[in-house]
């Protein structure tokens, strides 16, 4: 029964068009020819509808005419944007997003934003009107289409730099063409309604030639034809209406199993161009067919610009092309006529039963046959002597009847004769579902031979008395062909489901090669190895290096390729089409090299070859062309991730250098400006005794303070490249404290300091000049942030075989879940310039110092409630047994 469901595909499409803006177009051929005037008049329809009509932007180019139309509709004001010393106005896509209007009016749709725009380009700026529900009229010019810039620069010998995505065009819910007659837009242009007169004389002298507009007006019909076409094979698909529906001519070519087919693709495409309509081919195959469609043949098809589709048919191959050619509207079907055999008309193949099935079942097709010349030329050739396989599966049909005859001879005196045929039977389908059709049917026919030679009166004769048994053996007959077939075709799906498994089983196992694989080389061997063992073929990867190609892998491992085999991948990597044995170009050599592409590049080239010299079949290009695939995207999964971690290493660079700048700029800058003022001061011959006490305190206070950040930068920069070393020996805590208090004398003078480690404490281990500027960037911290007064404590004790050492205030605490960040470079509290300055290095020197030292360093809270702030840092001590 004829399949009569919707496309699921198909109403998934308009289910995702439910709550979104219907999209309009008015496409034209070159600029003057009314699209904007256009537009204008049918959003004046709406509006005088009752819809709710705002104009978001639109070009007048100072067209009365035009300029007219815009005052009867609303208009959105612009938003104003500096640009190169000027102000410029862009649509301002949020506050029309905001206004909510029925339908939005966006000229000139391939348009650029100005930077600081929502989005690059003007159809992002529509997408987004249409996602929020709103319909938009806007338009564009057939030059600015994606896929039709190299044709229009070819023409007019001008590129357009600005192009909007094909997909645009395809997600267009209607598309108007506006047309306009080469001499009528150039009787525009020289009256001035489309450029001023300048402009105009240049336009007519270049790009408005007669010639040129004439092409562009082509074009646009043929977009404009295309996209309704595409809108008519939705309809169809979403309806479920079979067609094919006579509106635009669509050619298909069959190219059959066993079939040469190259004159029918040269007719096909010859018959394309006349009408310069679209063609497709379609190869079919089977598992147990004649063989695979002429490689020569597919490459022909692919070469001239068929669109070709592999189509595996284990059914009836005529309702499988049908249903292809209903699918895609086709008119015209072209295959090649069978070649005549003396037997056709009693045992036809598959193309006799391919194109019966056509003349049959085909009525609303129209049918080309072509005679293949090359196939008549091979017919009249003599047959090459290659009946050994035939040979030995007859004998083992025949060898299987007379087996079941000696059993049926032993049972024959314990059942009755009309039981025996059950067994034939039995062995016609035993044969059916192991060797196919033809040796199902062959052992039917020796089995009505033998049975009624042995078992039916008159014995041993193939004559027939009885009535009653003639009907017996053609029951037989044709029940033992049914069954036989019937087992047979069950055999081919089952084989066809298992090959179309392992073929899936094998893209899933490479698949999670490759996403287990981290780097380039792993990703690489696991390419060449798994499709070296899925083909079973030698398996090659390169990649460019340089202005070469260079090889990444290959399995078995071959480091060197000859001159053909090279020129091959270059060309193969150059033009992103196979090239190389068994492929159209540089067909000598003795590799096949397939392009490795992902994301519209090139990312190397893939190469394969079998011992026995043998090119791939169609099932096996299939296969590799997923594999390379495969092996393209996860080539691309490393190169973006690497790519990625650089932007990253990159971008943390530069944030660091931003920092460490404005570090320098602020914290080195401050204490030198303090120093030039008070030694200026000092010039003064007028100062007093205390006022020059004074300023030169200043100078050394503001010195020692540069010194310690000078001291910090050459710190975290030993650090930085593994130069800082600690000598450590023995050192005491309360002595390495009071050290560090005493460089910070001046900057705490006014505030209480509690060192509390105990004097019987072990010594640590470590270098006590590092540890010094540990406890003096920590004391210095803690007088920044503490607060003016408040006491800074100083503590240590003995855990086990380590020595806890820490500096903690009562001031406000740590900010909400900085715990850890603290100890980050160029880190600072967010407190503004009022409370300490700083360039943020203090702590993480201090991390730095601790953990080369082989201690721990953490900050935390002094008090439960989150107030005051504490660092704490274990470290070794000298001999832990005397510590214990």
């Amino acid at each position: 029964m004829p399949d009569t469901r919707p496309d699921p595909e198909a109403l998934l499409a308009e289910a995702r068009r439910i709550g979104r803006g219907r999209l309009k177009i008015f496409l034209g051929a070159a600029p003057g020819v009314g699209k904007t005037f256009a537009m204008l008049a049918a959003a004046a329809r709406r509006a005088g509808a009752g819809d709710r009509v705002l104009i978001g932007v639109v070009e007048t180019h100072g067209r009365a005419e035009t300029e007219a139309m815009v005052r009867g509709l609303t208009v959105l004001p612009r938003r104003p944007f500096f640009h190169a010393g000027r102000i410029l106005h862009e649509l301002d896509v949020d506050a029309l997003i905001a206004a909510r209007p029925d339908l939005a009016l966006i000229d000139e749709l391939a348009h650029s934003n100005l930077s600081g725009s929502r989005h690059d380009k003007r159809w992002q700026d529509v997408e987004d009107v249409l996602a929020a529900g709103i319909d938009v009229y806007t338009t564009l010019n057939v030059q600015h289409v994606e896929t039709l810039n190299d044709t229009v620069a070819r023409i007019t010998n001008v590129r357009v730099r600005e192009t909007v995505p094909d997909r645009v065009l395809e997600q267009a819910d209607e598309i108007e063409l506006i047309d306009l007659p080469p001499d009528e837009l150039l009787e525009r242009l020289r009256a001035g309604k489309v450029y001023v007169q300048d402009q105009a004389a240049r336009a007519v002298a270049n790009f408005f030639a007669k010639g040129n507009l004439t092409a562009l007006r082509e074009l646009a019909m043929r977009t404009a034809a295309d996209r309704i076409d595409a809108q008519l094979q939705e309809h169809m698909a979403a309806h479920a209406i079979a067609g094919p529906w006579p509106t635009q001519e669509r050619i298909l070519v069959i190219l059959p199993e066993g079939a040469v087919g190259r004159d029918a693709v040269r007719i096909a495409k010859r018959s394309a161009d006349r009408a310069r309509v679209e063609w497709l081919a379609v190869a079919l195959t089977s598992l147990n067919g004649p063989g695979d469609p002429a490689p020569d043949a597919l490459r022909l098809a692919e070469r001239l610009g068929a669109d070709v589709t592999l189509l595996q048919a284990e059914g009836d191959p005529t309702a499988e092309i049908l249903a292809f050619a209903q699918r895609r509207n086709v008119r015209r079907i072209v295959l090649p006529r069978p070649t005549p055999r003396p037997w056709g008309r009693l045992v036809p193949n598959a193309q006799d039963r391919l194109l019966r099935g056509l003349l049959r079942h085909a009525v609303q097709f129209e049918l080309t046959l072509v005679t293949d010349q090359e196939a008549t030329r091979q017919r009249r050739r003599p047959p090459r002597p290659a009946m050994a396989p035939s040979v030995r599966g007859a004998a083992i049909v025949c060898g299987a009847v007379l087996a079941t005859t000696l059993v049926a001879r032993l049972i024959e005196p314990l059942f009755p004769v009309v039981s025996l045929p059950l067994l034939y039977m039995t062995t016609v389908v035993a044969i059916g579902s192991r060797m196919g059709r033809w040796p199902a049917v062959l052992a039917a026919g020796f089995s009505f031979l033998v049975y009624n030679f042995l078992f039916t009166s008159p014995y041993y004769t193939f004559r027939i008395w009885n009535r009653g048994q003639l009907l017996t053996l053609v029951l037989f007959l044709a029940a033992s062909i049914l069954t036989g077939n019937l087992a047979a075709r069950l055999r081919e799906r089952v084989i066809a489901q298992r090959a179309i498994a392992d073929r899936t089983g094998k893209l899933y196992d490479f698949s999670r090669k490759a996403a287990a694989a981290a780097s380039f080389d792993e990703v690489v061997w696991a390419a060449v190895t798994h499709v070296a063992a899925v083909l079973g073929c030698r398996t090659i990867l390169l990649v460019p290096e340089g202005d070469r190609l260079a090889i990444a892998g290959a399995f078995p491992p071959e480091d060197r390729l000859g001159p053909r085999e090279l020129s091959a991948a270059r060309w193969c990597f150059d033009h992103g089409e196979p090239a190389g044995h068994g492929s159209g170009t540089l067909p000598a050599a003795d590799w096949l090299f397939l392009p490795l592409t992902a994301a519209e590049r090139r990312i190397g080239a893939l190469g394969i070859a079998f011992d026995d010299g043998r090119s791939a079949r169609a099932s096996d290009r299939r296969l590799l062309d997923a594999l390379t695939d495969q092996v393209a995207l996860a080539l691309e999964r490393i190169r973006l991730s690497d790519d990625l971690a650089q932007t990253r290493v990159t971008s943390e660079a530069e944030r660091l250098r931003s920092a460490l700048l404005s570090s320098v700029s602020h914290d080195l800058r401050t204490p030198l400006v303090s120093i030039l003022g008070a030694a200026e001061g000092l010039e003064e011959p007028s100062l007093t005794e205390d006022t020059r006490t004074a300023l030169l305190s200043i100078v050394r206070e503001e010195g020692e303070r540069l010194d310690r950040y000078i001291q910090n930068l050459l710190d975290m920069t030993r650090l930085g490249h593994g130069a800082l070393k600690p000598n450590a020996v023995p050192s005491d805590l309360r002595e390495l404290a009071g050290m560090a208090r005493h460089r910070l004398r001046r900057s705490l003078k006014d505030r209480p300091i509690d060192v509390g480690v105990p004097a019987d404490m072990a010594p640590v281990q470590v270098d006590p000049v590092l540890m010094e500027q540990v406890l003096v960037n920590l004391l210095d911290n803690a007088a920044k942030y503490a607060g003016p007064g408040v006491a800074i404590r100083i503590g240590a004790r003995v855990s086990g075989a380590r020595a806890t050492l820490w500096v903690e205030d009562d001031g406000p605490g740590l900010p909400p879940g900085s715990a850890q960040q603290v100890f980050d470079m160029f880190w600072r509290a967010g407190q503004g310039d009022g409370r300490g300055t700083g360039a943020g290095l203090g702590l993480a020197i201090c991390r730095g110092i601790v953990e080369a030292h082989g201690g721990t360093i953490r900050a935390c809270a002094t008090h439960p409630d989150g107030h005051g702030a504490r660092i704490e840092m274990t470290l070794p001590l000298t001999n832990p047994e005397t510590a214990a």
